[in-house]
């Protein structure tokens, strides 16, 4: 059985805890990007990697956008305006990015690190709670409908695509940002879904911010606990690059 929100191809099931002797994924900062280029980047590095290829997750944020995914039906697309509408590979439905939502993107070996696509999905929903938590909101994932809530709005969403044995696309997290955009479509398929953010819970508007609690939880979740505790978090947990 499939699951919700992730498109998979020649993708293991199982999942075991990532042996300590693999390399910690590098975490890059991009900043701002535009989606299409970073969609086709994380497209090109998967069909080129090779066995030596090194895992690394990607933070940032887009410009406004709306991606449907493969299975997206044009019905759940309202009123997009003047806002861009890209068809993708990930799994599920429509969604929207903009400024002011953390956008991260785990490029994995799923296989080398013996992750399941389940183990990879709930490992991004903890890592997503347990950063939440940091500023006293108490949030949950849901298996039938991937993301993570607060109460019954929608905080962060969850899709992925499996190709090759490694994942791209990922997770993008409301922090601050304008949520009206979200109206103009049934999100992730679900009509009348109201979407919350961090800042109007009580947490930071800065998305780097965010991104720098998020990361090690991100490590610990998908199984580089022991990697994690040994970096050193004095200045920054990301590195800062110009180009993908």
């Amino acid at each position: 059985m499939g699951w919700p929100g992730v498109a998979e191809r020649d993708a293991s099931t199982d999942a075991r805890r990532v042996p300590p002797a693999l390399s910690t994924p590098a975490l890059k900062w991009l900043g701002r990007v535009d989606y299409e280029p970073t969609w086709r980047a994380m497209q090109r590095r998967t069909d080129e990697a090779t066995a030596a290829t090194a895992d690394e997750i990607w933070f940032l944020e887009h410009p406004p956008v709306f991606t449907m995914g493969m299975n997206a039906k044009a019905v759940h697309l309202l009123a997009p305006g003047d806002i861009p509408v890209v068809d993708i590979d990930r799994g599920g439905q429509v969604t929207y990015h903009g400024p002011g939502q953390l956008v991260v993107y785990p490029l994995l070996d799923l296989a080398r690190l013996g992750l399941g696509v389940r183990a990879l999905v709930e490992g991004i929903e903890r890592a997503i709670v347990a950063t939440v938590a940091q500023w006293g909101v108490e949030a949950y994932g849901k298996r039938d409908a991937p993301g993570v809530y607060v109460g019954e709005s929608k905080l962060a969403s969850v899709g992925l695509r499996i190709r090759r044995g490694r994942s791209y696309h990922g997770l993008a997290l409301n922090v601050a940002m304008d949520l009206e955009p979200f109206a103009r479509i049934n999100p992730c398929g679900h009509a009348g879904l109201q979407m919350t953010q961090l800042r109007d819970l009580g947490g930071p508007a800065s998305v780097r911010e965010v991104s720098e609690v998020l990361a090690p939880q991100l490590l610990r979740a998908l199984g580089f606990g022991a990697q994690a505790e040994r970096q050193s978090a004095t200045s920054t947990w990301l590195q800062d690059v110009s180009s993908m």
